[in-house]
């Protein structure tokens, strides 16, 4: 089968490159992408704000590692023609008893050296796709991936942080932070949600949190149990460290989302006296498309609330209007933008 592969070869150059997929291979299905949406991984690669050499090491490569599609063809019958699917961006190439798939150095992730998404079709791993159920809107599925991510990072909050968690925090009032404390919300409900962040007109929009506060004005007698940084960035310092020194209480744990470029600082001395626990997430596995579907379908309100992540759906017809969704997306940060993918 004649394939078509969208590939950046240079900051804000994309070139299609035509390649062959083997219909017959009987450990692989076919999925024609549908649905797409623009991460801020994809943008850097795109805008070439990525470290010369790893641009160099990972060009030519097809963006975009949050999407769903169609079957269109298994070779075992397993998956039926027209099935929605989401497919799952990390690629395990081995096992582990400890080392979860996405931890694994082996691993391969779709968009980041290997070709993501941006194609006619994409042969995949059985293993690696998950049945969509019905009722649920494509522009709202095609970030799925990104609230796996989220998922993933309070399961293993779940598993390293201590019981009390009356309070828990979250820094970050962008996508990820809204994200965050909307399943913290769902997965904790005898919890209360206090949210921290800079712009007050997106505090207050978040109506389901319990408390909402700017950073430049936390009152002196305000603390959390346990804290979530989904800031990135420089900036991701100054939170972790507000949340280190200030309003976390001892023993508590921090869950670290953001991604920066760069390193930043951390108070290690305060970490020390209160008795502190980080941890860092990346990526999510099949489990955790599962359970974020099952989260979907027992609660509604969940994708719902999601809608207010939604920027602009783009019709995707030719590499032009790639160019115009990347755009597009650089120029509103805040709201998530879905590509219908007719190419």
């Amino acid at each position: 089968m004649k394939n078509n592969i969208y590939r950046l070869v240079e900051p804000k150059k994309i070139e299609c490159i035509e390649s062959e997929i083997d219909e017959r291979n009987e450990d692989r299905v076919i999925v024609k992408p549908t649905y797409m949406s623009i991460c801020h991984a994809d943008q850097r690669y795109y805008q070439g704000q990525r470290d010369p050499e790893a641009l160099k090491k990972k060009l030519p490569m097809a963006l975009i590692h949050e999407s769903i599609g169609e079957v269109v063809k298994d070779p075992q019958g397993e998956f039926k023609p027209g099935e929605r699917v989401v497919m799952v961006p990390n690629t395990p190439m081995e096992t582990d008893p400890i080392i979860g798939g996405n931890y694994l150095r082996s691993s391969r992730f779709r968009a980041s050296g290997y070709d993501g998404f941006m194609q006619t079709y994409v042969d995949m791993r059985r293993d690696l796709l998950v049945r969509l159920p019905e009722g649920i809107d494509n522009d709202i599925l095609a970030f799925l991936e990104i609230c796996t991510v989220d998922y993933h990072i309070i399961s293993r909050f779940d598993k390293i942080a201590d019981s009390r968690r009356d309070i828990l925090g979250i820094w970050g009032e962008g996508n990820m932070g809204y994200i965050t404390s909307l399943f913290l919300k769902y997965r904790f409900p005898k919890s209360k949600i206090y949210i921290f962040g800079v712009v007050d007109e997106k505090l207050q929009e978040i109506d389901f949190a319990d408390k909402v506060y700017n950073v430049a004005s936390i009152p002196e007698n305000v603390y959390v149990d346990h804290a979530f940084e989904c800031v990135g960035g420089k900036a991701s310092g100054i939170a972790v460290n507000q949340i280190i020194d200030h309003v976390i209480r001892p023993e508590g744990t921090i869950a670290l989302t953001g991604v920066s470029e760069e390193s930043v600082p951390i108070h290690t001395r305060m970490v020390l006296e209160k008795g502190l626990r980080l941890f860092g997430s990346s990526r999510s596995v099949v489990k955790d498309f599962e359970d974020v579907l099952d989260l979907y379908v027992k609660h509604p309100g969940v994708p719902k609330a999601l809608r207010r992540v939604v920027g602009k759906t783009i019709e995707i017809n030719s590499i032009d209007d790639i160019h115009k969704a990347f755009e597009e997306d650089i120029n509103n940060p805040s709201a998530k933008t879905v590509l219908k993918w007719n190419l």
